[in-house]
């Protein structure tokens, strides 16, 4: 799906949806109409009765669509490895609103791996902000990030910090994003 097409669906089953940026919980129930906005990072962006929805990848068979499948990784991988592999998931992580990863969009600020007291485990310590201080999809932005990042080989745990020093500002994007976005 490209960024300027949209796709009509139907709710096939009842599932609960985040209101976009409040993040609150809704049910969409069987027969509503949808529209797909953004179908990026394994979940979809939807558009319902004029307020944007985000449905989670495991619940795609409420729109007729396919689980995305999520990313490939080895089994195992070195020291040298993990990082890129890192970088990689963290580019699977997107803004329900904006259709930019959340390295693109200039949100992470840290990524730093450190050694765990638990053999070959290492820690992911990440400081990454997002666009406003009160956008209410946060929780669920870093509950991604920590989802895909904990599902990485040799990593045992994560350090999320949500910071907002620096505050974000649009020139914190990469060209190719200021790009896909027109700016």
């Amino acid at each position: 799906m490209n960024l300027r097409s949209r796709e009509d669906v139907l709710v096939r089953r009842t599932v609960v949806v985040e209101a976009i940026p409040s993040g609150v919980p809704i049910e969409l129930h069987s027969g509503q109409l949808a529209q797909i906005t953004q179908a990026l990072g394994g979940s979809f962006t939807l558009l319902v009765e004029g307020q944007l929805m985000r449905l989670k990848g495991v619940d795609a068979d409420a729109i007729g669509k396919t689980v995305p499948p999520p990313l490939q990784v080895p089994t195992e991988v070195h020291d040298d490895e993990l990082e890129p592999l890192l970088w990689q998931a963290l580019r699977t992580c997107y803004d329900p609103e904006i259709p930019v990863n959340i390295v693109d969009l200039g949100l992470v600020y840290r990524c730093a791996l450190e050694p765990m007291n638990e053999g070959d485990k290492l820690r992911v310590v990440i400081d990454m902000t997002l666009t406003a201080p009160g956008c209410g999809m946060g929780e669920s932005m870093t509950d991604d990030v920590c989802d895909k990042v904990l599902a990485l080989p040799r990593v045992g745990e994560i350090t999320l910090n949500l910071v907002f020093d620096p505050p974000w500002t649009r020139e914190m994007m990469s060209e190719a994003a200021q790009l896909a976005l027109g700016l």
